[in-house]
């Protein structure tokens, strides 16, 4: 437990770090550039920023072990803060819309390359970013740095796809292409659209988790296999599993031979559980409640 919050406050740290290094060469160059796409993708970059110290927040919390006020620990705060982050780029991904929108009532300028090179190497950045706060989050099971992780995957597509507008519009001017010159305001319009992407796929696993929906079936089924692995087991009447965070509660209801005594079924109740938690390092608590079986019931 100590070891999972040590990485993910690491991860935060280094996150808020080149966040604030790239948001401010972002909007400063974007602006300097006369650059919509590259000021657009520092706004976003602004956002990372706020998500990434609301999770350095959050972390001690959500790692705290359960107490007499939360029985089920206090995994939903990573939950949380991951619908925060969610809500703050849907407000990010409106914001830039109006502003790429606007941006064809007004006369057009070229950006200066300068702000394409911005972009390039945020791009670049933010795909080393990604792939070890994903790796870090799949290890240890963390929604927090996993939200971190996705605000690190719209920049990678969202910077590509600035440093594409403006060269387009550089082009356009160079070449005299008029319509090219408004490779920068798409641009933009296609880092708020990317934004939005990412901010809905948040919100929904966010909504998702809070309201307590089912685990998905593969798993459930691999929690079937395992059980089955006991003959004492004459049938499964009920499995439930929900995520609470960064891990997983499990919620069972089983028939053994009705002729088995307490401690039989106490000692068949541990030994399942434990089954469960040793192959799956993920799930916190397993509640069994067991139910008699008859040999004339079908």
């Amino acid at each position: 437990m100590v070891m999972r919050e040590a990485l993910a406050k690491k991860i935060a740290w280094i996150s808020v770090i080149s966040n604030i290094i790239l948001t401010l060469g972002k909007i400063f160059i974007g602006w300097y550039g006369k650059s919509d796409a590259v000021f657009a993708d520092g706004i976003h970059s602004a956002a990372d920023v706020f998500a990434s110290v609301i999770v350095l927040l959050v972390i001690k919390i959500a790692n705290k072990p359960a107490d007499k006020e939360h029985p089920y620990g206090h995994g939903k705060a990573e939950v949380i803060v991951s619908e925060i982050v969610g809500i703050l780029l849907l407000l990010v991904s409106i914001y830039v819309v109006y502003e790429g929108i606007s941006g064809f009532f007004h006369k057009v300028e070229s950006p200066s390359i300068l702000a394409m090179w911005v972009a390039l190497i945020s791009f670049v950045a933010k795909v080393i970013l990604y792939r070890s706060s994903l790796r870090v989050a799949e290890q240890h099971s963390s929604k927090a740095i996993e939200a971190i992780a996705y605000d690190h995957k719209a920049d990678i597509v969202a910077s590509i796809a600035a440093a594409i507008g403006v060269l387009l519009s550089i082009i356009g001017e160079r070449f005299d292409v008029y319509f090219l010159l408004y490779g920068d305001k798409v641009a933009s319009i296609f880092v708020a659209y990317l934004i939005f992407k990412i901010a809905k796929e948040m919100l929904t696993e966010a909504f998702d988790i809070l309201l307590e929906r089912n685990i998905n079936i593969e798993t459930i089924s691999e929690y079937i296999t395992i059980i089955k692995e006991f003959p004492e087991v004459k049938r499964i009447d009920r499995i439930r599993a929900r995520e609470h965070g960064h891990y997983v509660l499990v919620d069972l209801r089983i028939s053994i031979d009705h002729f088995k005594t307490i401690k039989q079924g106490h000692d068949l109740a541990k030994a399942i559980k434990g089954k469960l938690m040793e192959q799956n390092d993920n799930i916190h608590e397993v509640l069994i409640h067991l139910n008699p079986y008859f040999p004339e019931e079908k």
